[in-house]
């Protein structure tokens, strides 16, 4: 048997003490026991080394490149790096981080030198099993992405990107209207300019594009969201090597988009969890939009649409450059602590506002070869109310908390047909022989083997 435990965004800034604070050690020492253990890294362990980016993530989040051990210590082996903050210290600071992670021999993945870098598996091996893990971002601003070698001129260092198309059906008098708009403010002519003079191409007979958007007639209005089919393609040849050399496949999206609701992953990410699995992947994890997402299982292999925050220390950054400031509309002459104290209107607004951001779930998967045999899920409580210097560093939840936190982690996962059997303080499901069901494309081949307790 092998054992996999499974966390989302790790934004760490201090010591976690993850051996010796008793409040913390339960939920580190079941990280510690798992053959392997996954977290995001969403912060650059740069010791703030580089250049600081005008376009960052959010928040210019450098941190001391110590943190590394510290969730070493903490039992961590698997570290995604593919995120919309790899590049808040342009390439320099991520040239920095790449470097402190290789002098460390860490299994990490989704950033590189060049494009092929970044796409590439990265493996760790236990006694028990070798994993195998593809990492990979769909929110970046661009530029942040890794470009490919050619014979003639090395690549770009950047991330393994997912690019989305975006296609926006309105309807038929809604697109008449921002045609109008369009020519009117000179928009489609200069569009057109572009074409003529060779730097721009023509879009698909029925788009019309539009300032950036893409914008298509339809019965009902309706924001459509596909992988881009090259970067798909890349990523799954990766898993497919993956498969072959690995035991167990683990790919890792960064994804801030949405669906109806921000609890709803957007439809690109079901169509990629589905191709990664259908590639060999055996673990599905998401997170980005630092809010839990539901759980559904296709093919017995379990998809994570986001595991939201795991450490949450994103306001003890130490220090930040002048476009944090602008960004904010922050005096220079505020501390870091300070400008985040006003960010959040002294914690009326943003992350320290909301219970949902300080509330996650540690899956831990067992395995049996490949296959999926159990999994038991642990509530997570970051310690919202708490000092800003003492909240987000995560422990077990319990009693009352653990029930609200299971329960709402359930009810995400009910609509993909997951059933989860909850207990006082986890929630157990273990793998029955699936029905089998029909397989082929569209709508059926979406169909899920339910896991049932």
């Amino acid at each position: 048997m092998t054992t996999l435990a499974l966390t989302g965004d790790s934004i760490i800034q201090r010591r976690l003490l993850s051996n010796s604070d008793r409040e913390v050690k339960p939920l580190f020492d079941i990280i510690r026991q798992a053959d392997a253990a996954f977290t995001n890294l969403e912060v650059l362990p740069n010791d703030f080394q580089g250049d600081p980016a005008l376009d960052s993530g959010g928040s210019h989040f450098g941190a001391p490149s110590w943190v590394l051990d510290e969730l070493v210590e903490a039992g961590f082996d698997l570290f995604a790096t593919a995120t919309n903050h790899s590049l808040d210290y342009s390439i320099s600071g991520l040239e920095y981080v790449l470097h402190q992670l290789d002098r460390r021999r860490l299994c990490h993945a989704g950033c590189g030198r060049d494009l092929e870098e970044a796409r590439q598996v990265s493996y760790f091996t236990t006694p028990s099993a070798t994993f195998g893990m593809v990492a990979c971002a769909s929110t970046f601003a661009r530029g942040q992405q890794a470009a490919r070698r050619t014979r003639a001129m090395q690549g770009r260092p950047g991330l393994n990107p997912l690019r989305v198309e975006n296609v926006y059906e309105i309807l038929p008098a809604q697109l008449e209207q921002i045609k109008i708009i369009s020519f009117d403010l000179g928009i489609e002519q200069l569009r057109r300019l572009d074409i003529d003079l060779g730097f721009g191409f023509e879009s698909a007979a029925d788009i019309f594009p539009f300032n950036g958007m893409n914008f298509r007639a339809a019965d009902c209005p309706k924001h459509r969201q596909t992988p881009n089919k090259q970067d798909l393609d890349e990523i799954l040849r990766w898993l497919e090597e993956a498969r072959r050399m690995s035991d167990i496949v683990v790919v890792s999206i960064h994804a801030h988009e949405q669906g109806e609701r921000e609890e709803d992953p957007a439809e690109f990410i079901r169509e990629f969890a589905y191709a990664a699995i259908d590639a060999g992947a055996d673990v599905f994890v998401g997170h980005g939009p630092h809010i839990l997402r539901g759980l559904e299982i296709y093919k017995r292999k379990p998809i994570f649409y986001s595991l939201g925050n795991f450490i949450g220390q994103n306001e003890l950054v130490q220090r930040l450059p002048a476009d944090s400031y602008d960004l904010f509309r922050v005096e220079d002459s505020h501390t870091p602590g300070a400008l985040y104290q006003k960010r959040t209107d002294n914690d009326r607004i943003g992350f320290p506002a909301y219970p949902r951001y300080w509330e996650t779930v540690l899956p831990v998967c067992e395995f049996e070869g490949n296959d999926l045999v159990s999994l038991i899920i642990h509530p997570v409580s970051l310690g919202l109310g708490e000092a800003r210097h003492r909240r987000g560093r995560p422990r077990l939840a319990l009693g009352e908390a653990a029930s609200v936190i299971l329960e709402h982690f359930s009810a995400l996962s009910q609509p993909f047909g997951t059933k989860l059997e909850l207990n006082s303080n986890t929630c157990r499901l273990v793998m029955s022989e699936p029905e089998l069901k029909a397989s082929g494309s569209g709508d059926a081949k979406r169909n899920v083997n339910q896991l049932t307790s």
